[in-house]
């Protein structure tokens, strides 16, 4: 465990009277007090040493009990952790925190404990999904747990989260993350245990918001996002200057309008503060990510990059450093992180073309190789032209739990679709040849869609492609001599390929060639 970097953001809680009361009233003003992720009906990871910390008074010895496991630890400068031994599945049970006074801890159970994080289609909540009604009447079961942190941004690691532990039902469920629901619910039932989910998102926010700042401040492209961050607050300094001169041009107009019987103006906006933006470098991480480290987890999904996109050269380097600097803090080692792929947006271009959110999907296979014990969940399948928020959140988490059953739980199961692995020309052909081809390919609703092919000009053009055993053979009669193949290259694609786990395959170039996204030098 890397125990430097763990006493650096370790967070604390300092809770209000009243949530002391909630866990003691018999003790409102006690010294010892647990953090605010070990509130009633919390979930602890099994199978995993867990960490147990929280505030008390200097030099006080804290003991933890819980299910017949002790364990001990002496506060210095206000702050203690203790770890209790691997737990099995079970409960529920109450944790007991004793010191001068004692803190029980009803109703807590332990199993599985993921992190659900990211941007809007993660936030999203059940009450706005196509399915809603059904999965809300369907979702009283309390051994599912659902943890939702705050949404707000920090300039520095904050050291408690304002939130308690919830029983899954159709009341709590409505404002829940859809997503992570659906990927609960379905780990709680291939798994029969208890299932803890943190949702911790925020729409509209960028992967350098969810980073820690010196994660950024280390690399020479990283370090950009801080510099923009410093320009920005340099001009909102201006604009603060300057906007009490518009607001009194402002005024004059409007005078100005009454008398000629004109519309009147719009008024000028206030400048916005960039440190009060949710966008700002490392600002998520510090509010959202680092108060829960370093509580044990199984692994976390996440689904953002809509935010990203026009920046996917950046994202490339960007997403798996945010991954490994998730996991460096945690100290748990290379836990599972699963993500998805961005939905189809835009309108349906019918001839190849460039496209930035292609170059961000292509960021997030590259992830794959980039980071260990990665999963990508594809969903070319579920998209809308005019939505950025797809509404069918159930298949996705469905196929985010599919990866965590193979990659965190070691069920032999394929759990994604295709992955392009190799090409070859074979005079006017491209043969392809894929990885996760579960038990074979096909072709969905009629012949293989979404290929382009390219000729030393580099020019695609639509091509037909055909299934060949576990190959696609690509070809077009305007390309006799092809040296690139693209599948899914755009917006909005419109593919067909899967296997025949059901499964479909993810978006890719065989080239290499110049990013639309790339700095321009």
């Amino acid at each position: 465990m890397k125990h430097a970097r763990i006493r650096e953001i370790l967070p604390y809680y300092f809770g209000s009277v009243a949530a002391a009361m909630l866990l003691c009233p018999q003790s409102a003003h006690a010294d010892v007090r647990p953090n605010s992720l070990f509130t009633p009906g919390a979930v602890l990871q099994r199978g995993r040493r867990i960490p147990i910390w929280g505030t008390a008074r200097e030099g006080e010895r804290v003991t933890v009990e819980f299910n017949n496991k002790r364990s001990s630890a002496v506060a210095k400068d206000g702050k203690w952790m203790t770890w209790l031994k691997p737990l099995q599945a079970g409960g529920p049970y109450t944790l007991k925190i004793s010191s001068d006074n004692t803190v029980e801890v009803p109703n807590v159970l332990v199993g599985e404990v993921w992190i659900c994080s990211g941007q809007s289609n993660m936030q999203m909540d059940v009450s706005g999904t196509a399915d809603a009604a059904e999965v809300i009447a369907g979702a009283n079961d309390s051994q599912i747990r659902l943890f939702t942190v705050p949404r707000k941004p920090s300039g520095a690691p904050l050291t408690n989260v304002d939130a308690a532990w919830q029983d899954c039902t159709p009341q709590t469920l409505r404002g829940f993350s859809a997503v992570a629901y659906a990927f609960g619910r379905e780990l709680r039932r291939s798994l029969k245990v208890p299932v803890g989910l943190i949702s911790t998102n925020y729409g509209g926010t960028p992967a350098e918001a969810w980073t820690r700042s010196g994660v950024l401040e280390s690399d020479l492209l990283l370090r950009e996002n801080i510099t923009r961050q410093a320009a920005a607050q340099d001009a909102y300094a201006g604009q603060l200057l300057q906007y009490p001169k518009a607001m009194a041009a402002y005024r004059l107009a409007v005078e100005r309008a009454i008398g000629e019987n004109a519309p009147p103006p719009r008024a000028p906006l206030p400048p916005q503060d960039p440190a009060k933006s949710p966008n700002q470098p490392a600002g998520l991480y510090n509010a959202m990510i680092a108060p829960l480290i370093p509580y044990a987890i199984r692994g976390a999904i996440w689904y953002q990059g809509e935010s990203n996109a026009g920046r996917a050269w950046e994202y490339r380097k960007l997403f798996p450093a945010m991954i490994h600097n998730w996991r460096e803090d945690w100290g748990q080692g290379d836990f599972p992180f699963l993500f998805v792929q961005l939905a189809p947006f835009l309108k349906i271009d019918e001839q190849p073309t460039e496209s930035a959110w292609a170059e961000l999907r292509e960021a997030q296979l590259l992830t794959l190789t980039a980071e260990p014990n990665t999963g990508m969940a594809v969903i070319t399948d579920i998209g809308d032209q005019l939505d950025i928020h797809p509404k069918q959140k159930t298949p996705v988490g469905q196929r985010l739990a599919l990866a965590a059953r193979a990659l965190a739980y070691k069920d032999k199961m394929e759990y994604s679709g295709p992955v392009y692995e190799l090409m070859r020309v074979d005079r006017d052909r491209v043969i392809l040849r894929f990885k996760h081809v579960g038990g074979g390919l096909e072709a969905r609703g009629g012949p293989l869609t979404g290929f382009s092919i390219a000729g030393k000009d580099r020019k695609f053009v639509n091509a037909q492609a055909e299934i060949v055993g576990d190959t696609v053979v690509v070809t077009s009669p305007s390309v006799p001599e092809p040296g690139a193949v693209r599948f899914g290259w755009s917006n909005f694609p419109v593919v067909n390929l899967y296997n025949k786990a059901g499964l479909p395959a993810t978006p890719f170039r065989t080239d290499d060639f110049p990013m639309v996204t790339a700095p321009k030098r």
